[in-house]
């Protein structure tokens, strides 16, 4: 309704021109450009936008401390809940909701916002939004080494292992794997401190009982296949397949920031036969964190050759430690049978 009237107010605004016009009058006179401008002020002060379309947009951690929730207009918040509960301290409101929290959490710490809020017209919306605290005490970590294959049903050991170059905390980063087309998010880390010099493994599938995650000092606790007493091991749930020979794997912070990553192929083709793979090796190539030998955007002929380790279940795909990170296939090499060492240096390329 209130969109009808301003148009018919428009509309009569331009008759007027129009008869103006026709009998002789100026269009740009004062009063025709006072009737205008009082059209144009209505019309902002009433936000023409319909009050039924109340979105609510994102809601992040912006610091350690404040939370934003954007909403497509200008809002009030009747009730907020966190879960667990959290003191707020302050709060700005408009479109974005502004909320300074009086306590300080650890760096990837898992919480829920309950929102209520209404618009002008006394319209409303709850929201229910899943956060992480924001973790300015991100490590660099290089990917180090990676099994994509097992022996048997009862063995599956596929890993991701990375190595800890500066201290800081994982809290909230995540771990990708591109053949993981409809979910590669595979993982993520919730607070845990590690040390520069450290190794952590991250095993993609739970099939024993003893596979414990190694949040604390006791770096011996798990004892599943592959864990190791030396590194920290962690667990995905499930018994799904989640790495394969031909991927992509990545790790995140929470502003979409690569860390690390490193291309695979079982194949030397000149295009990759999945496009999800081959988005994949864009992403990382505009992120500067993979490309080819000659600085392009990667082909399965750029990536880390997997194709004698499709049987070979005690091999790996391992990183030469010795050598300066180049982003590309030439710091990768498959160990000879028997040379996966989770946890562990890797053995010298031969």
């Amino acid at each position: 309704m209130k969109r009808f009237f301003l148009n018919l107010v428009y509309i009569c605004v331009l008759i007027r021109l129009f008869c103006c016009c026709s009998i002789g009058g100026i269009p740009g006179s004062a009063e025709n450009e006072e009737i205008i401008e009082r059209y144009e002020k209505y019309e902002a002060e009433t936000n023409v936008s319909d009050p039924e379309s109340l979105l609510f947009l994102v809601g992040k951690m912006v610091s350690e401390t404040e939370i934003n929730f954007e909403f497509s207009q200008p809002v009030k918040v009747v009730s907020l809940v966190f879960d667990p509960i959290l003191t707020v301290g302050s709060m700005e409101e408009g479109a974005t909701i502004t909320v300074h929290l009086e306590e300080y959490l650890e760096p990837g710490t898992s919480f829920v916002a309950e929102l209520l809020v209404e618009n002008e017209w006394g319209n409303s919306i709850s929201v229910l939004v899943p956060l992480r605290s924001r973790n300015n005490r991100v490590p660099e970590l290089l990917i180090n080494e990676l099994r994509t294959v097992y022996s048997s049903s009862q063995s599956r050991v596929e890993f991701i292992e990375f190595r800890i170059k500066t201290a800081g905390n994982l809290g909230a980063l995540r771990v990708f794997a591109a053949s993981n087309n409809r979910n590669p998010m595979i993982y993520q880390f919730l607070p845990v401190e590690v040390k520069a010099g450290e190794r952590v493994v991250l095993h993609l599938r739970t099939l024993h009982d003893s596979s414990r995650d190694e949040y604390g000092e006791n770096l011996a606790e798990s004892s599943g296949t592959d864990s190791s007493p030396t590194a920290r091991d962690f667990w995905i749930s499930g018994s799904n397949r989640l790495l394969r020979n031909t991927d992509g794997v990545y790790v995140l912070d929470q502003d979409d920031r690569v860390l690390d990553a490193v291309m695979i192929s079982e194949t030397q083709d000149l295009w990759w036969s999945n496009n999800y793979i081959a988005e994949a090796a864009d992403f990382l190539f505009r992120q500067g964190a993979w490309k080819s030998s000659t600085g392009g955007i990667c082909s399965p002929a750029d990536a880390v050759d997997t194709s004698e380790i499709r049987t070979a279940a005690t091999r790996s795909i391992s990183r030469d430690e010795t050598a300066e990170d180049t982003n590309t296939a030439a710091n990768w090499f498959v160990t000879a049978t028997g040379g996966a060492t989770p946890g562990l240096p890797n053995i010298p390329k031969i």
